[in-house]
């Protein structure tokens, strides 16, 4: 039974905005800068934010080479530019909005190992750079010395190449203070809110909270619930991907340094805090990978422990300390999906595994439409 008081003041808002990651909290702080005086309400399923915000790798996502050749399979150069420009500015607005020190940004850039099979690939390093030339510059890759870079990796890797505009975060820092920036502003956040249908009539659209009686009204909702979006859009092109990754215990005199992928981008890790976090297989086991089961993967994390152990650091002894997931959203290519769906409802989702790159730029076009077409 609510009060007065509650439904005068927590029941209705102008925007309200479901799934409390990154696109959500970044559709958020451009709202709340654009204006100011409106409501704005995110509400978050889990205590934490669930999905892939705070479950990532800690990668600025800005891509390998393997992994953009793969995408011109099925992308004109026209489409891998405009993604292009949409990691960068997605990069951009949120080191703007955070400052880098705040989410412990390195612009360290990253290495690909190549084996065998893999090194025609170098031949087509110069045309990809000049695809990616007006938006991140000249040489955005090069190969680089596998003897000079001495990272103790088996000899079944052939050559590495470098990209100089790829980055890591922490993760958690990276959402702690885009939700820390978001409140700051005067949006609303609430936990443990799942919400379970939405309907909308003439006037406004009703969210059904699991658990309550009651329903939440907006002027407008916008799903920013990436992998979870087929609850609401049956229909929507887009499969979730869960994401595998595991973390070693302190390894004595490892030489490993940065961040690291292989195999078009299924395979991802990084040097942290003198421990490596491994991720990725997905590729091994693609249908059951497609789920939002946050359960772990056997077959996966024993192919990840056999890489880490034999390919990644065959000279040292190396202990497992933890395994999580993380589930991301696909769909037949990497365009995310940025639409008006009804006179109240959007959506900013599929974000292709580029999250950490494109989420603020996502959260920025939302609000752009929202602030010119909604009500």
């Amino acid at each position: 039974m609510l009060s007065f008081w509650e439904k005068s003041s927590f029941l209705h808002y102008n925007y309200l905005i479901v799934g409390g990651g990154i696109v959500g909290f970044s559709t958020a702080i451009e709202l709340k800068k654009k204006n100011p005086k409106a409501s704005v309400l995110v509400v978050e399923a889990g205590l934490l934010p669930t999905g892939a915000s705070t479950k990532n790798a800690g990668f600025a996502c800005v891509g390998s080479l393997s992994e953009m050749l793969a995408d011109l399979e099925n992308h004109s150069e026209e489409e891998l530019i405009a993604l292009s420009k949409l990691r960068r500015e997605g990069l951009n607005l949120l080191r703007k909005n955070l400052g880098d020190k705040n989410m412990d940004y390195q612009a360290s850039g990253s290495h690909e190992l190549l084996f065998e099979h893999e090194l025609p690939l170098l031949d087509q390093i110069p045309k990809l750079n000049q695809i990616l030339a007006p938006n991140f510059g000249e040489n955005t890759f090069s190969e680089k010395s596998l003897k000079e870079a001495n990272f103790g990796f088996s000899s079944d890797v052939k050559a590495l190449v470098f990209n100089q505009v790829e980055g890591s975060i922490h993760t958690g820092k990276m959402m702690k203070n885009l939700i820390l920036k978001a409140q700051s502003l005067g949006v609303e956040y609430k936990t443990l809110a799942k919400v379970n249908r939405i309907e909308e009539d003439s006037s406004s659209v009703h969210v059904f909270i699991e658990g309550q009686e009651f329903s939440l009204t907006a002027d407008n909702v916008v799903l920013c619930t990436n992998a979870f979006t087929k609850t609401f859009l049956p229909d929507l092109d887009l499969e979730p991907g869960r994401g595998q990754v595991l973390v070693t215990e302190k390894i004595p005199n490892l030489k490993l340094k940065g961040i690291f992928h292989f195999d078009s981008g299924y395979y991802y890790f990084r040097e942290i805090e003198g421990r490596v976090l491994f991720g990725g297989g997905r590729n091994m086991d693609f249908e059951a990978e497609k789920t939002n089961d946050f359960a772990l993967n056997s077959k996966i994390q024993q192919d990840l422990e056999t890489k880490l152990k034999t390919l990644i650091c065959p000279k040292h002894e190396v202990k497992i300390a933890m395994r999580w997931t993380g589930i991301m959203a696909f769909g037949r290519n990497k365009l995310p999906f940025v639409e008006r769906l009804s006179q109240g409802l959007w959506a900013g989702v599929r974000l292709g595994g580029m999250g950490v790159a494109i989420g603020s730029k996502l959260g920025e076009i939302l609000s752009s439409k929202l602030l010119e077409e909604g009500n």
